[in-house]
Parts: structure tokens; sequence; C-alpha cells
């Protein structure tokens, strides 16, 4: 991957993304030392971001942040991840089966508009664009399901795997996909369809893993 600066805005994110890809793809192996010096030089930040960054990935269990040893790539952290996921595939699908039967014609409406913004952007190719676009999409669906608990524990599980969802947009062609399968979901709440959103959903996240396995596997082939 490219290490031009990382842009300002939502830099500290940006960052822990370009970091998690490379832990993804092998290219910081398990027990790579982290080092905030070579980081800020490698991406052309101060260290402040990358503290923050580091801190971002500490909390998703990519890396091990130790007093006095700094930041590593955790030795294990493949079955940790297939669990994390899974969970949030599971209560994902649930915000998007609730939100089905509970959605306000209004709430609907912003979702289709959203949506329907959205493919503006894929239209033009803006992965960064997509990523910051795709987290308000799925905060919209959490909100439409009307639990506050369930959407309170949803918003924690993304912030822990936000890392790891934002790279996923760095494969090929995969914003487009990400549309199409946010359109099934939008299409099954706009119909009052539980079934078919729980449904739609649950296929997305399996998909968001997929595409972070393809990912890794492009990289290290061509490394």
């Amino acid at each position: 991957m490219s290490d031009a600066v990382i842009e300002n805005g939502t830099q500290a994110d940006r960052l822990a993304a370009a970091i998690a890809e490379c832990v993804l793809s092998g290219e910081f192996p398990p027990g790579f030392r982290l080092d905030e010096g070579m980081l800020a030089v490698r991406y052309g930040v101060s260290r402040t971001p990358v503290r923050e960054a580091l801190r971002q990935l500490a909390s998703s269990g990519l890396i091990d942040v130790k007093p006095r040893r700094g930041a590593t790539v955790a030795k294990a952290t493949s079955a940790e991840m297939e669990t994390l996921f899974g969970a949030m595939a599971e209560i994902e699908a649930t915000c998007a089966r609730l939100a089905a039967m509970s959605m306000t014609p209004i709430e609907r409406r912003r979702l289709q508009g959203l949506h329907d913004a959205m493919g503006t952007i894929v239209a033009r190719g803006d992965r960064e664009a997509y990523a910051n676009a795709n987290i308000g999409f799925h905060v919209q669906i959490y909100a439409g399901s009307h639990n506050e608990v369930i959407a309170e524990f949803a918003s924690g599980l993304r912030r822990r795997l936000a890392p790891f969802r934002r790279a996923q947009f760095r494969t090929e062609g995969r914003i487009a996909r990400s549309h199409v399968e946010h359109g099934a979901v939008v299409k099954a709440i706009l119909a009052c369809d539980a079934v078919a959103a729980h449904e739609a959903m649950f296929h997305h996240m399996s998909l968001v893993e997929d595409s972070l396995g393809q990912l890794g596997a492009a990289s290290r082939a061509l490394g």
C-alpha cells in the first residue's frame, strides 16, 4: 500500500486503518514492534495521531500495548477476530430486523436518501468518502431499531472493529459490492420485511469479513 501522507479530518482513524491493513497483509507480522517514531515518519504525521491510532487498535485486540514496552502486533488474533465478527453480524442483523419493524416513515426516507447519495460516491470511486458515509448508514439502522440497549451494543462493537471495517474498502471493487449489499438491506427495511432485513444484513456482514481475508491474501501475493 502507499505510504502517502494521511490526510487531516479523520487522521487517526485513517492511520489505524492503514496500520491494520499492514497487519492483515502480514507486512507487520505477529510480534512486530510498532515504534511510534517509525510510524510517524512512514505516514508523514506527528506522533499524536499515531498514539491515538495505536489506542484504537489496542481496543480491537489487533495489537498489544504495554507500559515501557510499547506496542506490538498481537500474536494470536484470528480466533478472536472471527468471534468478534460473528457477534457483529448477529447484532447488526438484529438491528436491521428491528428497524424494518420500527423505523418511522421519516427515518425510512432518510435511509433511502443516504443510500442514494452513497451511490454517487461509488460512481466517482471515492473510497474514503464511502467509508465515512458507511458509518452513518449503519448508525441510522442502529437508531432505527428503537432499542437503545441493542443500539449501544452495536455501536460499541463497531468502534472495536472500526479499523478492520474501514480497511475492507481498499479491496478492489469492494465499495460497489458493499453498496449493492446495502441496497438489499434498504429494500427489506422499506418493505417492513423483518426476516429479509435480518438475512440481508447478516449476509452483508459476512462479506465484510471475507473482504478482509481477500485483502490480506492479495497483499501477501504482491509481496
